[in-house]
């Protein structure tokens, strides 16, 4: 077929107007590259090409409130690979396997990655210094041992509930979560660029970023006074193996807790190894339970302050009990105390004494008052996990409600808003919110950058009415059911509780909560100290259990704080029938064990630890007054040069 000149014009037309239109489009497109989209194409290209490397930053320090560090990080090797080094990775997987206590095909796909470094973890990462070695000694091609760090707790199983823990980078309880932004720091890199099997490219640049380190957290925490705490809790559960243990020492003027702890216990570096129960419960903030006794400070402070009783000239007869809308609400003494002074309703505890206090004051105002010290809601202590209590609902609060919790019954409280509250009501009235964080410090200058200043809530009593709450509770100690706390030398305040636990939603006839509160000096409280026993074994009395506790730390740690003895204006120690007298602590430091037991002249126990035949240290000080028969703990070593 003969095709005619206008047709073959036709077509060379139609092309060389495609060629024009695809010519024009690729021109449009490599200027649309080029000037529009070279530059984002530019840094992609530069990113695929960019490797990071990641420098962690050093933990900050936790340290006590002299500065004893309580925390901190200690080098120690991890194992890193440069994929495109390692040349046999299946044969090098295999070989580490077995040290490394990983299999061999994770491995493998850690070698295998398209990266410029792989950290290989688990089990290559923060590994001995033995182990490491024997990594080194294999000689693998693109494997390397590198500096990394750990968390160290120098005191092992100290404040272990207070410091919490960390993983393999952030906090996971305590402190250690509560400040993990301001603990953890910033990291650092270096950012370099490679070819494709991962080669830095020749006069190619580094941009290096400096990690930042955490700053330093001190708490208000004391190592001494947490080291005396931790002892005696420790005693207890030897002498009464309870369920658990608890003790708080703070500051009663400022909210700072300066010890704080509980039992059973476990170390941080080795939380794996406790009970989940143990680590991730802090028993002092955590646990609830009803008070007992030592709540009838805030039926009293209320009734005080509200001037709805006088104490010395106001008499109640008690006859062992009390009956409130048909129910018999009975006193802790059968057959009752009988004829007493309100003073002495607070001494010997008296159940029905404080079922009258409750009436006094009537539901609205009992209740406002146990709102207005904290209960039944936060404290806002700096710890996580806090639990808020129980109370009664304005509604089920009848009769029989209102007088049982007159005496501590039907609440239900922390042992964090316990000591709190009695601290405000003794401190002056203020309640305060605990903290255990006083300062953060800038590590590298030691400026202080923040200093944690006391937190005044609210106003609750006055403070002639906490002058009159801190005299009654020295009375109760002295001449009283808190006798078993009484420190001669030291005018120590104080209240027993001994609660009904509830089992299985009943109260159980043989399980209880014993405890005492307890503070000293009693006309000037520098220090305020909660313990909580439950389910002693055996006697089952906060004023036989737990108060002898209370005194125990006290006579250790009041002297450690600067408080000196000073018996002016102590009311003097009423010895009932059966009471054990005073005697005074001899001087024995220095003596070797063969001449301790001429000078104990039997009137006291030996507790000894440590090795050697002489007494470096004793507990309590020489020349305390202590009951006869009380434990003396002597610290034993080599005779010093």
């Amino acid at each position: 077929m003969k095709i005619s000149q206008v047709t073959v014009r036709r077509r060379l037309f139609i092309l060389l107007v495609g060629v024009v239109i695809a010519f024009g489009f690729l021109v449009f497109r490599l200027g649309y590259v080029q000037l529009w989209i070279g530059g984002k194409l530019s840094q992609l290209a530069e990113d695929s090409w960019r490797r990071n490397i990641v420098f962690e930053a050093k933990r900050g320090d936790i340290v006590d409130r002299n500065g004893v560090k309580l925390a901190y990080n200690v080098s120690t090797p991890t194992l890193y690979a440069i994929p495109a080094q390692v040349k046999d990775p299946r044969g090098e997987a295999a070989k580490l396997a077995p040290l490394l206590g990983m299999t061999a095909d994770k491995l493998y796909g850690q070698l295998s990655k398209k990266e410029s470094s792989v950290k290989l973890q688990p089990g290559g990462r923060r590994i001995t210094t033995e182990l490491a070695q024997q990594v080194r000694d294999l000689k693998l091609p693109g494997i390397f041992v590198a500096d990394d760090s750990k968390r160290y707790y120098p005191y092992q199983s100290l404040a272990a509930n207070i410091l919490g823990f960390t993983g393999y980078d952030d906090g996971l309880n305590g402190v250690e979560l509560k400040y993990n932004d301001l603990l953890e720091g910033i990291r650092g890199n270096v950012n370099f660029l490679t070819d494709a099997a991962g080669r830095q490219m020749p006069d190619s640049s580094e941009k290096y970023v400096p990690p930042r380190d955490g700053l330093t957290l001190k708490l208000t925490i004391d190592q001494k006074v947490q080291s005396i705490v931790e002892r005696e809790l420790d005693q207890a559960m030897l002498q009464y193996q309870p369920d658990d243990a608890i003790a708080i020492a703070m500051d009663p003027n400022t909210g700072e807790v300066l010890a704080m702890a509980s039992r059973p216990t476990f170390e941080p570096a080795n939380y794996q190894q406790a009970d989940p129960k143990v680590y991730n419960r802090n028993l002092p903030i955590w646990m609830t339970y009803e008070p007992g006794s030592t709540f009838k400070i805030i039926t009293l402070s209320a009734a005080l302050q509200e001037k709805k009783v006088d104490l010395k000239n106001e008499f109640f007869y008690d006859p062992g009990y009390t009956e409130v809308a048909g129910a018999r609400l009975r006193c802790w003494k059968g057959g009752g105390h009988g004829s007493q002074s309100f003073l002495e309703v607070v001494e010997n505890s008296c159940n029905p004494g404080f079922v009258a206090l409750g009436q006094r004051l009537g539901k609205d105002t009992l209740f406002q008052y146990i709102k207005d010290f904290g209960f039944g809601q936060k404290t806002g202590i700096d710890l996580s996990g806090e639990s808020k209590g129980i109370l009664f609902k304005p509604s089920q609060v009848g009769p029989v409600e209102l007088a049982t919790t007159a005496f501590g019954q039907g609440v239900s409280v922390t042992p964090i808003q316990q000591i709190t509250a009695v601290s405000a009501a003794i401190n002056g009235g203020k309640l305060l919110t605990p903290h255990v964080a006083k300062q953060w410090i800038q590590p590298e200058t030691g400026m202080v950058l923040q200093d944690v200043q006391p937190e005044v809530v609210r106003q609750v009593i006055s403070p002639e009415t906490s002058k009159q709450v801190r005299e009654a509770l020295e009375s109760v100690v002295a001449q009283g059911t808190g006798g078993g706390a009484f420190l001669d030398g030291y005018r120590v305040g104080g209240k027993t509780g001994t609660a009904q636990k509830v089992v299985n939603g009943r109260y159980s006839p043989s399980e209880h909560i014993v405890s005492f509160i307890g503070f000293a000096p009693a006309n000037d409280p520098k220090l305020i100290v909660y313990v909580a026993v439950d389910n002693p074994q055996g006697i089952q009395f906060g004023g036989v259990v737990a108060a002898p506790i209370v005194r125990n730390i006290m006579a250790d740690a009041l002297p450690y704080l600067g408080v000196k003895p000073n018996p002016e204006g102590q009311i003097a120690k009423e010895y009932k029938p059966g009471q054990t007298p005073m005697v005074t602590v001899p001087n024995v430091v220095g003596k070797t064990v063969s001449d301790l037991y001429e000078d104990m002249n039997m009137n006291f126990q030996l507790s000894a630890s440590g090795n050697g035949d002489t007494v470096l240290r004793q507990a309590p000080a020489a020349g305390s007054r202590v009951e006869k028969g009380s434990v003396i703990r002597i610290y034993l070593g080599d005779a010093p040069n």
